[in-house]
């Protein structure tokens, strides 16, 4: 989700969720090792709790920037073994690592020697000509054995050679009931399952086999399925309210626009929040049209919102009934 689960997305999926765990976009450790750490790594304190996926294949390296990460808060560091961009693999982390499974125990055993905090991974079931009931629990196995309890795995391959990050997230076949077999043959362990889960219903489907599941696209494409999730996922309190959400968003956005952070950079994440109700095009077309305009500011959130406010009151009104002369 990298340029996709940035801060400003995190505050706006946790005031739709209190429960869901929030995680970063992919920092490589070269950048938290080396980089701004105050702009990379900075999450706000609503965020919680939210874990921090990192980069890299060398073990002292990952075990310093878990050390940062921990101290900077997070909740949960994740090392990403299923990333499948050309960038990615050509700095020797991601779904490559999937070919190197001793390698990546080895990063874990640091990682997890060096914070308090849970350590976990997010893999593939495998990379091209691998076979996954190999690849993947062979991971699996070396992992456990370094001290990891949660396994967070995308349900389908990488095809590193010939397929675009994309088209990886698409076109190699979803193989789930590899994943709820991994689960069945560990149940000392936590298996997270994503990958083509559009909808909570599919995620309550999963449930039955596994202890998690992760939402990607879904939840960043259509946000407003995050508000059922403490009701429905967790049986917490009532289903969510985007309106609300946003009420609370705009206090946040209020207080960035006074740091100097362009509207654009946090309203590009709230354009799918309204999706198949009346007025949602037109809520899209002036976050985007308006949001970009130097200056921009609350009154575009409110312009956008009262337009699917009116939308959603006529969609509430009762059509009197007409009566019939003979």
């Amino acid at each position: 989700m990298m340029d996709w689960t940035d801060r400003h997305c995190r505050v706006l999926h946790r005031a739709l969720s209190a429960r869901a765990l929030l995680y970063t976009e992919m920092l490589t450790t070269g950048a938290v090792l080396h980089g701004d750490r105050a702009r990379l790594l900075a999450f706000s304190p609503q965020e919680h709790p939210v874990a921090l996926q990192l980069g890299g294949s060398e073990p002292a390296d990952l075990a310093e920037a878990a050390r940062i990460g921990e101290a900077e808060g997070y909740d949960e560091i994740n090392l990403n073994v299923g990333c499948p961009s050309d960038r990615v693999q050509s700095g020797r982390f991601g779904a490559c690592l999937m070919r190197e499974p001793q390698l990546v125990a080895e990063c874990m055993a640091a990682m997890g020697a060096a914070v308090k905090v849970p350590v976990t991974v997010k893999c593939r079931i495998g990379v091209d000509e691998q076979d996954p009931e190999e690849s993947l629990f062979r991971l699996v196995e070396l992992c456990a054995q370094a001290g990891v309890g949660l396994f967070v795995v995308h349900a389908r391959k990488a095809l590193l050679k010939g397929l675009s990050p994309k088209e990886n997230r698409d076109v190699p076949p979803l193989n789930y009931p590899l994943v709820w077999r991994l689960k069945r043959e560990r149940p000392d362990l936590t298996i997270v399952i994503n990958g083509g889960v559009g909808s909570l219903d599919e995620a309550q489907a999963h449930l039955q086999h596994v202890d998690g599941v992760m939402l990607g696209r879904a939840a960043y494409h259509t946000p407003a399925i995050l508000a059922e999730v403490d009701s429905r996922i967790f049986g917490e309190g009532g289903a969510g309210d985007p309106f609300a959400a946003v009420e609370a968003y705009r206090g946040y956005v209020a207080s960035e626009l006074a740091r100097g952070t362009h509207l654009a950079a946090m309203t590009r994440h709230m354009l799918g929040l309204f999706h198949g109700r009346p007025g949602a095009r037109t809520w899209r077309r002036i976050l985007t049209v308006e949001g970009v305009k130097a200056g921009a500011g609350l009154e575009v959130i409110d312009e956008a919102l009262a337009v699917v406010r009116e939308g959603d009151s006529r969609k509430r009104t009762p059509v009197p009934a007409t009566a019939l002369s003979v």
